[in-house]
């Protein structure tokens, strides 16, 4: 059996149910790769479940995942992630792999950014269209933009995750996302990203000292935003109580976000 664990946004954001299956489990991996946990150190989650943990880079999920399936056919083998299991693709392609293998699988969910994140910033989650990834500057990448786009056509919110390099220590930082969205607006040149779009950064969601910041994408330019992880959520028509909520948990200016407001 092979079951995903999703072990939250911060350190204590596994659940109980997460917890006790890691605890009798017969061997677990994990992986971070694909998110920051701030606050997480790997040892005390050893002592926590009494047992080892092993750590998987991406070529060991991705390219070749044959120990951890193999592990599977005849164990219990718990696989510990970042956030909710199941919002990265790489863990559905695993499952699947699983499950074509005669593998049974479980899922124990976990708090995911893709709620918390819009939720910080007091913006409603059923207004969102379809999420993307910002690469580092090197992976340039016009579909982000692309997904702006659409997304902005039909008045949806857009949540923008930043893009890490986890072994090399290497993070999209918000206000350079914010950059690399502005460097396809000048070269593309089709009005989805001015420096007067609003925007707003979430950091370290989950974590006990979130930033929540949102105003015109160029004013936003050059501030810190501290400890990663960031995201950059470029707001669509807004409801008058979402607006308001930006204001209160965001300090948007009020001329900024009014013009936003879904008449």
């Amino acid at each position: 059996m092979l079951l995903f664990v999703g072990l939250g946004m911060n350190s204590k954001g596994i659940s109980i149910q997460g917890l006790e299956e890691a605890r009798s489990a017969d061997v677990v991996y994990a992986e971070f790769y694909t998110s920051i946990i701030p606050g997480f150190e790997i040892e005390k989650m050893e002592e926590s479940i009494s047992k080892p943990i092993r750590v998987l880079d991406r070529e060991a999920v991705e390219v070749s995942p044959d120990e951890i399936l193999k592990k599977s056919e005849t164990k219990k083998v718990v696989f510990l992630v970042p956030g909710d299991p199941m919002v990265a693709t790489t863990h559905v392609d695993l499952r699947l792999r699983a499950g074509k293998r005669g593998i049974e699988t479980r899922i124990i969910h976990g708090a995911s950014i893709e709620t918390a994140g819009p939720g910080l910033a007091g913006l409603q989650s059923y207004k969102f269209g379809k999420t993307a990834t910002l690469p580092l500057p090197e992976k340039r990448s016009i579909t982000p933009y692309d997904v702006l786009e659409d997304n902005k056509k039909q008045g949806l919110h857009t949540l923008f995750l930043l893009d890490i390099e986890k072994e090399e220590e290497r993070y999209l930082t918000a206000d350079r996302a914010i950059e690399y969205l502005l460097d396809l607006e000048e070269e593309l040149e089709r009005k989805v990203y001015t420096g007067d779009t609003l925007s707003v950064v979430v950091a370290r969601a989950g974590s006990e000292d979130p930033l929540v910041k949102a105003d015109r994408c160029g004013n936003l330019i050059g501030r810190g935003f501290g400890r990663p992880p960031h995201i950059l959520i470029v707001p669509g028509k807004l409801h008058f109580l979402e607006a308001e909520a930006l204001e209160y948990f965001a300090d948007a200016p009020k001329e900024v976000v009014e013009e936003y407001v879904k008449e």
